[in-house]
């Protein structure tokens, strides 16, 4: 089997309150902005993929679909083969990778969290997500989330240390302990500062702390987790299995979030699940404000690897629209595992052409 073509489409989907207006200490948005991937093959058999482009007005699909014509004539099952040889960005890299895999299932007739090693998880719970809000408007959002069925709420942080503890403040009072509870200032503080925060929210019983402070050196991660009982987990630090390997030994989390468009796709997200259960520490799949074919791999992942137990981050139900022909159901904070062949997704073209931008 060989690849034929290879087609991308950017494509910006707003979102919808309670998600939007979305605001981080870094900007604000109310659309998620993606790159679409679809890889065709002589065998008649075609994969879906996606890769996160927030905040990256400048790329270009035209560009993109141009460099991954590197992909044609490639045996789209040989994805070790991809790793190896692909000479990609690691965002469209990681775009082409997940339709490799939904090629994959769909060639061997089952979902790729087979292929992973089982589904050990037919239903994967959400964690829900949350901009920058005041006390009154955390409030309120923490306690629609519990209605909704949501056990787990994670927030953006780092605007101001105060700020953050009022909304902190505001979201317990709204669900009291119904909620577990994430806040993630994206590197914005000092260690000084992130050990101050740490401690001050105490109070507030988080599941973690998650990236207050740079990612690197990994050394001041590990000093910070001494600083307080709050527990810290790592993104921004989590690039690939091997800077897995330099948090843990370093003892520098407690969690660990990988993203399929930062480590380049499925398959490092599978090393890193296995480098973190043989050192038992919990991963949890970040989210880039993802569309359909991307939340479908952080489903499989989930599904198959014994380190993803905990909730997921998703925004996946404040899109206004999928662009996907069957969008997933959420239910009680769960969206259950696709069982039908590959990725379990299929692209909508008139979306596609609805929602791409000219570029």
């Amino acid at each position: 089997m060989q690849v034929t073509a290879v087609s991308v489409w950017v494509v910006d989907v707003p979102q919808k309150p309670p998600i939007a207006p979305y605001r981080s200490h870094l900007r604000s948005s109310s659309a998620t902005t993606s790159g679409i991937v679809r890889i065709e093959t002589d065998a008649g058999l075609t994969g879906w993929g996606e890769y996160n482009l927030n905040f990256m007005p400048d790329l270009s699909a035209r560009q993109a679909e141009q460099s991954a014509a590197w992909l044609i004539g490639r045996n789209p099952l040989d994805i070790a083969g991809f790793h190896r040889d692909c000479p990609l960005d690691t965002r469209l890299k990681s775009g082409l990778e997940l339709a490799l895999w939904d090629i994959a299932g769909h060639a061997a007739g089952q979902p790729v969290a087979v292929l992973l090693g089982g589904i050990l998880r037919p239903q994967i719970e959400l964690a829900a997500c949350m901009g920058i809000h005041s006390y009154a408007e955390s409030k309120e959002i923490a306690a629609l989330y519990v209605e909704q069925g949501f056990t787990t709420l994670k927030t953006k942080a780092g605007s101001d240390m105060q700020e953050d503890l009022e909304m902190a403040r505001g979201i317990r009072d709204g669900a009291g302990d119904k909620l577990k509870l994430r806040i993630d200032p994206n590197r914005a503080y000092s260690p000084e500062q992130a050990a101050v925060f740490a401690r001050r929210l105490e109070e507030y019983d988080l599941q973690y702390l998650e990236q207050p402070i740079p990612a690197e050196p990994l050394a001041d991660a590990r000093w910070l987790r001494g600083q307080s009982k709050t527990p810290i987990a790592l993104n921004e630090s989590v690039t690939d299995p091997h800077s897995v390997w330099e948090i843990l030994h370093e003892l520098a989390a407690e969690f660990i979030l990988p993203d399929t468009h930062i480590a380049g796709g499925i398959l490092p997200c599978v090393k890193i699940g296995h480098v973190c259960e043989a050192a038992g520490v919990p991963c949890i799949m970040h989210c880039g404000h993802d569309l359909g074919p991307k939340t479908a791999a952080m489903l499989h992942v989930a599904a198959a690897l014994p380190a993803y137990s905990l909730a997921n981050d998703s925004t996946y139900y404040g899109l206004v629209e999928d662009v996907i022909t069957e969008p997933f159901q959420i239910r009680h904070g769960r969206i259950a595992v696709p069982t039908t062949p590959g990725l379990g997704i299929t692209g909508d073209l008139k979306l596609l052409q609805k929602y791409a931008r000219d570029c």
